[in-house]
């Protein structure tokens, strides 16, 4: 079991403060936006005996377990996080595996250079996301249904919506959302810079349901996302519910502190509330046009304590287990890789001590017994 020194990466969306309060350690005056755990290339985790990238790269049977590296290959598939927004994040779409697949073969065989600014595909493996709240948690999460989008940029009283209003009372209504997102995408920027300042006004004279978009609006004045977020869902988390983000969901994270769970992958298709590249051909291609309530993950419980959050993907699987006051005592060892992240109290894993934002990585079959009071999350794959 290996002890993990893990990276925060500075994303200028971060709070200063979330990561630091889970840490128990003094704010640097940084955004702090996320905590890699895992072997993902760009930060992998540090051990005592390298990177764990070094360590699986060493002997893949042995830290991932022969059943795993069959069905994965010979690489730890998740990437787990500590994530804290202190500011929207972009609002963005992934591929399925087919899709990155595809773009990944196309842009190398055009000779798109991997670190160019207008590349899609930087790799060609999907990228499913499971966020769970550790703090109350505001997000955007698939479209609305049209009618009631429709019904909130009515409200905004900015004559420049009205064909947007009268699109989404049109049928059928993916053909709406599409044709909405499309004109919003593609419409004169000087035009959509004036329509979304107008709008964005009207949201904070409105509050609110107008809210998020009015606090969207002041971290990116003019942005055309701005409109396209009012079109999705509005999702608060509570501490320890979560929400799946598959293929084709158009998404973004506002507010909050929680813990991520990711296919390894860096494949990002943006809609907007960012200053970088957006391709709106390709977008359009990826994005499911399907209205629908967000799903709220809320943990199914076993009989042994483990909390699980289901999703319909492979590459991890993410649980928690609550150790009551006055402790208590978990055999966890799996014949799959794990990494254990503490998130309240005080909880031993093996020979270690973990706090809060403190992990370990288990190598599979390795014994994994975890006691104590607190709380934490267990990263692993599904066979």
């Amino acid at each position: 079991m290996d002890r993990l020194d893990n990276t925060i990466r500075p994303y200028a969306w971060g709070s200063t403060t979330a990561i630091p309060k889970l840490l128990g350690t003094e704010p640097t005056g940084e955004p702090q936006a996320e905590m890699w755990m895992g072997a993902h290339p760009g930060a992998p985790s540090r051990t005592g005996r390298g990177t764990l990238a070094e360590v699986v790269d060493a002997d893949p049977e042995r830290e991932l377990g022969p059943a795993a590296v069959a069905k994965f290959g010979p690489h730890l598939p998740f990437l787990l996080k500590l994530l804290a927004a202190g500011a929207p994040l972009s609002l963005q779409v992934h591929p399925d595996l087919r899709q990155a697949m595809e773009g990944y073969e196309d842009e190398e065989r055009r000779g798109v250079p991997l670190d160019a600014p207008h590349r899609n595909y930087k790799d060609a493996n999907h990228k499913p996301e499971l966020v769970c709240a550790l703090t109350e948690f505001d997000g955007l999460c698939g479209f609305r249904n049209p009618a009631d989008a429709a019904g909130l940029f009515d409200g905004l009283g900015v004559a420049s919506l009205k064909p947007y209003v009268d699109l989404l009372h049109a049928h059928p209504e993916d053909a709406a959302l599409r044709e909405v997102l499309t004109a919003i995408l593609t419409a004169d920027p000087e035009e959509m810079s004036h329509t979304v300042t107008e709008a964005a006004a009207a949201c904070v004279r409105l509050g609110g349901a107008y809210a998020p978009y009015a606090d969207i609006a002041h971290h990116y004045p003019g942005d055309p996302g701005v409109l396209a977020a009012m079109l999705l869902n509005h999702v608060r988390l509570q501490p320890g519910e979560a929400m799946f983000l598959g293929a084709g969901i158009p998404h973004a994270y506002l507010s909050g502190l929680g813990v991520e769970i990711m296919a390894n992958s860096d494949n990002v298709l943006r809609c907007g509330l960012t200053p970088k590249h957006v391709d709106v051909p390709e977008l359009l291609r990826i994005v499911r046009f399907e209205a629908g309530d967000p799903r709220v993950l809320r943990p199914e419980a076993s009989p042994d304590g483990e909390e699980v959050y289901e999703t319909p993907i492979d590459e991890f699987r993410l649980s928690r287990y609550v150790l009551p006051e006055g402790g208590a005592t978990h055999d966890l060892t799996l014949l799959t890789p794990q990494i254990l992240l503490c998130t309240a109290g005080a909880v031993r894993a093996g020979d270690h001590e973990l706090t809060p934002g403190r992990s370990v990585f288990v190598p599979a079959g390795e014994k994994a017994e975890v006691s104590g009071t607190g709380t934490i999350f267990r990263a692993t794959v599904r066979l």
